[in-house]
């Protein structure tokens, strides 16, 4: 049962309606007016407004207004003698769920709003849906090596030190970043992500420091940057490694002094951030190898996190797939899956070089194709069995480096799709990011 505010200022038609929908057995609170409905709104959740159009002081229209303001989860009902088109159509506009016109029996009234309590527990169950799926299934581990590094992380969420984390691609590094957000005292501030690998320097350093009117062709009007938009939260830069050395020299005064200057401007913007940037590089290598600015290495490097990949965590590999292939139902509005045992033998036997990425997107594919509701072997990529076939010995994968499995691997993609957006795809990282490791690794 709902529990739903009826606002007229005529006592007849109130005391009928509230009656009413008692006798239904929902809970009920009238008030004879918008200034009462007001305050009433603003004391205490209701999952349905039933309101009056014209009433003095504060209308049905005004009414709605502070309620979408105030509760967007309630739904609101407009009720009035006065019908037009335009009442009508503005009040749908203003996000009314419906308008009925008086005298209107309480079987009509009864019907409209059974239908928006119908909408209004969709809604709920999907905004569970979505959080259920949002929610991170890594957070949930029974691998000890994960739980020492969540007990790092809640750690160090309470300072504002800088975090490095570090792991290969895949692991779930954004993942981790954002919840150390959420564990941190900034966890109702703005929480910013900055991808160094998708965007031109030019853009790159726009997007991170913002620009002003008239600084470079198509800066048509200011433009405040994402570290600016991070002020008293957390921004996240993910694959920093991937910075010009231009913008690493630029960003390390920002990691020293938290101000800027934005491209076009020589005014200082000073902001409060907390800086978490992540890699899948070795940066100690990369300073090595002059790729990567030694002083910014040490800057970012005060707390640095590993997350493992996933063949690192084995007991995690079933729970997460079977997590993941939930999800994948829900989005694609199949019903419950499951695993079959083949399938899920080929799953825990697979190194998944890809990490979590290509597991998600192994069973994102399975949920799609699969004509029945358990995914069987045929379901999943060939790429799973073939490994295995190859590998003959359980030691030959051990012999290998980890660059030269993922080299085999990105190959073996490639040469087996048309297109490098289709190989991104199904390796499960972006095609700059597939771009880059070709380069690499030098594969044709």
């Amino acid at each position: 049962m709902a529990k739903l505010l009826i606002v007229d200022d005529e006592r007849n038609i109130r005391r009928s309606l509230e009656r009413f929908f008692q006798s239904l057995g929902h809970t009920v609170v009238s008030a004879e007016g918008g200034p009462q409905a007001a305050k009433l709104i603003a004391a205490e959740p209701f999952d349905l407004m039933l309101t009056d159009y014209r009433m003095a002081e504060l209308n049905g229209l005004e009414l709605l207004a502070e309620a979408r303001r105030r509760q967007p989860g309630c739904l609101v009902i407009l009720m009035t003698a006065y019908a037009t088109v335009e009442n009508a159509v503005a009040a749908m506009k203003a996000g009314a769920y419906d308008y009925v016109t008086k005298p209107f029996s309480l079987d009509q009234i009864q019907h409209t709003v059974e239908r928006a309590l119908e909408l209004s527990g969709l809604q709920a169950e999907n905004r569970a849906l979505r959080e259920t799926i949002d929610d991170a299934p890594m957070l949930e581990s029974r691998s000890p090596v994960m739980k020492h590094l969540f007990d790092l992380a809640r750690q160090a969420a309470q300072s504002d030190a800088t975090i490095l984390l570090t792991g290969e691609s895949g692991t779930g590094k954004n993942v981790l970043a954002r919840q150390i957000h959420r564990w941190s005292r900034r966890s109702a501030g703005p929480f910013v992500v900055v991808n160094c690998t998708t965007l031109s320097e030019e853009l790159l350093e726009s997007e991170l420091f913002g620009h002003v009117r008239g600084s470079f062709t198509g800066a048509v009007k200011d433009k405040p940057g994402r570290l600016e938009a991070a002020d008293k939260g957390t921004v996240f830069l993910d694959e920093i490694a991937d910075l010009s050395p231009r913008l690493q020299a630029k960003f390390l005064r920002f990691v020293q002094e938290q101000s800027f200057e934005r491209i076009g401007s020589d005014a200082v913007i000073r902001v409060d951030t907390r800086i978490i940037a992540a890699s899948n590089r070795d940066l100690e290598a990369e300073v090595a190898q002059r790729h990567f600015r030694e002083d910014l290495f040490h800057r970012l490097n005060v707390i640095t996190l590993r997350v493992p990949a996933l063949r690192e965590r084995h007991e995690d590999l079933l729970p997460l797939a079977e997590w993941m292939l939930r999800a994948a139902a829900i989005r694609n509005g199949r019903g419950k899956m499951q695993l079959s045992p083949e399938a899920a033998a080929a799953i825990s036997k697979y190194r998944w070089p890809g990490n979590a990425r290509e597991l998600r997107n192994a069973l994102e594919r399975a949920a799609v194709l699969s004509r029945s509701d358990v995914i069987s072997r045929e379901d999943l990529p060939d790429a799973l069995f073939r490994e295995t076939s190859e590998a003959g010995a359980p030691d030959a994968h051990h012999a290998a480096s980890l660059e030269e499995l993922e080299r085999e691997h990105i190959r073996r993609v490639l040469a087996e799709t048309a297109t490098l957006e289709e190989a991104a795809a199904t390796l499960g990282i972006n095609v700059t990011t597939l771009w880059r490791k070709r380069k690499r690794y030098g594969i044709e």
